[in-house]
């Protein structure tokens, strides 16, 4: 099937770049390269453009969709690998950053890659495809307890002890393979009452094993200070997030990074010596546009935050 990905605040993101059409900028999450390619369209030929994405169907698309600019290089990593990558390519500093975190649209919709609990296919969540560990894996060797904390905390589910309990009492009788036969189980542990809630009701286990596989918050929270400062003076990183637990983080780092003085309140002056590294230009995060939300339902819990470098 062919990569498409409806790019999410993308006029936002854009704008927010305050794009210098000479300057360098870095995409670190291709996808289908919807953002890169209205970047890439407003940079002269002294600009240039960096994309990183680790699932090789996104790197075949982005180069596809962005064959026509000569300024653009396509990295297939990790973006916590952004700083070797960019000094492997001779650049220290950049003018701007932007991460659209989450799962893509395609990635949800390949049924073959195993991300949906909607349709049948092996338990894989894998981003990057070279890994060798997929959500059969955690599904089927993690103890009850590490599948209780992933599901309480990475997908904030109310019911994660029991969904643990029932996953290991039904792989106690059978392997578990796919994703519908892991979306019967939890659904068989959440009370009649509260399936109807809040969608299908294995979606915050499904996003729980997804995050966990691919160390989505881990890479998030290591990298995203080491991106600001690899931003130049006004340089800015735009980072849309798709739940809260993302969301909290940049929110925290970018406070951090705007005011990293550990002083007590009381004291009259600083004496931390720890200096900001610049303004959070987002106050409160920008969100979808109505026309936005009717044209694309998975746009509706983004959220946009931007820092700008002093």
């Amino acid at each position: 099937m062919e990569f498409s990905h409806v790019s999410v605040l993308l006029e936002e993101t854009i704008e927010g770049l305050n794009i210098n059409k000479e300057g360098i900028y870095v995409d670190g999450t291709l996808g289908g390269a919807g953002h890169s390619y209205q970047i890439a369209s407003r940079l002269s030929s002294q600009g240039r453009l960096i994309g990183f994405d680790q699932d090789e169907d996104a790197i075949k698309a982005s180069t596809e969709r962005l064959k026509e600019f000569n300024n653009v290089t396509i990295v297939r990593s990790n973006y916590r690998n952004m700083k070797e990558e960019l000094n492997n390519l001779g650049i220290e500093k950049v003018d701007g950053i932007m991460l659209d975190l989450g799962v893509s649209s395609y990635q949800l919709d390949a049924v073959e890659r195993g991300f949906s609990y909607k349709e049948e296919a092996n338990l894989d969540m894998r981003m990057d495809n070279r890994n060798q560990v997929t959500a059969r894996d955690i599904v089927n060797n993690y103890s009850q307890n590490d599948l209780f904390r992933i599901i309480r905390d990475y997908g904030e589910d109310k019911f994660a002890a029991n969904i643990a309990k029932h996953i290991v009492a039904y792989r106690e009788e059978k392997t578990i393979e796919t994703t519908t036969e892991l979306a019967e189980i939890v659904k068989a542990a959440i009370p009649m009452k509260f399936r109807k809630q809040g969608g299908h009701p294995a979606k915050q286990t499904f996003q729980a094993i997804r995050i966990e596989l691919n160390a989505e918050l881990t890479v998030l929270k290591e990298s995203l200070m080491e991106m600001i400062d690899m931003l130049n003076p006004q340089g800015r990183i735009c980072v849309i997030t798709f739940h809260s637990l993302e969301d909290r983080i940049v929110k925290n780092i970018f406070k951090e990074a705007q005011d990293p003085c550990t002083c007590p309140k009381n004291f009259p002056k600083c004496v931390c010596g720890k200096k900001s590294k610049g303004n959070i230009v987002t106050r409160k995060p920008i969100l979808p546009s109505e026309e936005e939300l009717i044209n694309n339902s998975r746009s509706k819990s983004a959220k946009l935050r931007i820092f700008e470098r002093a």
